[in-house]
């Protein structure tokens, strides 16, 4: 079925409940058999994996089931499991498939947390972390060993937005009998089907535009069929559930996941636009403009972009990035994306980056871009722009005797 249709069926069951239209929210840990012989059946359906059947909350619910049903579907892929945050699933994932002695490649603009659990936690047990410039030159297949497991892949890479050519990759690493995981928390199951483009494991931080109003925090992982045991398994064994009230967010989430995504894909393209034309800015890194050096990639494999992306400014001055800042209106600063809401955050270029060279000078803000009217942030950010400016001027006035610092 199409994609709108799926977002609204997918993991509704009402026959089930009574008729009730949303899967209910069942705060559950015990579960009772009427007799031993149910017991057994209640056992044996769980093990082989049946729709509904459940004897322990921390194996899920029917509220848990839905979600994962219905991500699963999206994405294309054979099983998803729920976890308590979008790092949770990363490092759930990641457990399952490395074990001592075996060599892992990880994007070098991977998320931070992602690289800092493999080199903190998994490289302390004996897992051998390389990270990869996912733009340089060498060839993904130069790099990879006989005990290479996995490749770990983030496209577009976390605040410097580098498209990868995952096709590629994924037969490289198929090659030398490795898996791929992916992050695909900015492409959603919406705009990017990991699973059809070769990748083995997905993850998501479902805290983001599955949820989408900034409530709850969730991670999913969507497994293909020979890493779904693996995954399951390890999951299990740590322990790893999620609250079935962030649950059902979540899959009232997933309900308008179309339409909200698609108006942060115009707006934030928009923006994204606007901002290219202003002398401020030194770059903007968006994969949807025609500018941006992955451009051809992502419009070959992608379906979409959502409202995520950076911007370089053309200043090195801290007191006049915290002027731009410090004059939003409309963007908040904070940490984490995907919810109704615009928001900016500061990062430092090329941070904890071993291979990539960052080739711009300038202070940099990654932007969200949300559900508000366009126009109304471009007024924002141009204001904001306008502070900059003038906190950059006083700044120049200030080195020629003529003037004071700006003050933010």
């Amino acid at each position: 079925m199409n994609e709108n249709t799926h977002l609204v069926c997918a993991g509704r069951h009402p026959e089930r409940f009574g008729g009730v239209v949303n899967t209910p929210i069942f705060r559950a840990s015990t579960i009772l058999a009427g007799s031993m012989a149910e017991w057994e059946e209640m056992k044996r359906a769980r093990a082989a994996e049946e729709p509904g059947a459940t004897t322990y909350g921390r194996y899920g619910t029917p509220t848990t089931q839905a979600l994962e049903e219905a991500v699963a579907g999206l994405e294309g892929g054979y099983r998803s499991l729920v976890f308590p945050s979008g790092l949770a699933a990363v490092s759930t994932a990641l457990t399952a498939l490395l074990s001592a002695g075996d060599h892992v490649l990880v994007t070098d603009s991977a998320y931070s947390p992602t690289r800092a659990f493999l080199e903190r936690v998994l490289a302390r047990f004996g897992v051998e972390v390389e990270t990869y410039d996912p733009v340089g030159g060498t060839p993904i297949e130069a790099l990879l060993r006989a005990n290479t497991r996995v490749v770990y892949v983030e496209s577009p890479g976390s605040e410097t937005f580098d498209i990868q050519d995952i096709p590629a990759i994924a037969a490289a690493a198929h090659r030398h009998g490795a898996y791929v995981v992916m992050d695909n928390t900015w492409g959603t199951p919406l705009y990017f089907k990991p699973f059809a483009h070769g990748v083995d494991v997905s993850v998501q931080a479902a805290t983001k535009y599955i949820v989408g109003h900034s409530d709850a925090m969730l991670g999913v992982v969507t497994c293909n069929r020979e890493t779904w045991p693996l995954i399951k398994q390890t999951t299990h064994d740590m322990g790893q559930t999620a609250g079935p009230d962030d649950i059902y967010l979540a899959l009232r989430g997933l309900r308008t996941l179309a339409v909200r995504l698609q108006r942060h894909w115009q707006s934030g393209l928009r923006v994204a636009q606007w901002l290219e034309l202003q002398p401020q800015v030194e770059a903007v890194l968006h994969p949807a403009l025609p500018s941006h050096p992955g451009h051809a990639l992502w419009k070959r494999d992608f379906t979409g972009a959502c409202g995520l992306f950076s911007v370089v400014l053309r200043t090195s001055s801290r007191a006049s990035l915290a002027a731009f800042i410090d004059t939003l209106e409309h963007f908040g600063l904070g940490v984490s994306w995907g919810g109704y809401e615009s928001l900016v955050i500061p990062f430092t270029p090329g941070m904890g980056h071993t291979v990539h060279r960052w080739p711009y000078q300038g202070q940099a803000v990654r932007l969200h871009v949300g559900l508000e009217d366009p126009e109304d942030l471009i007024d924002d950010l141009r204001r904001g722009l306008l502070a900059l400016s003038a906190c950059d001027s006083e700044a120049e006035n200030e080195k020629a005797g003529s003037g004071e610092i700006c003050h933010s």
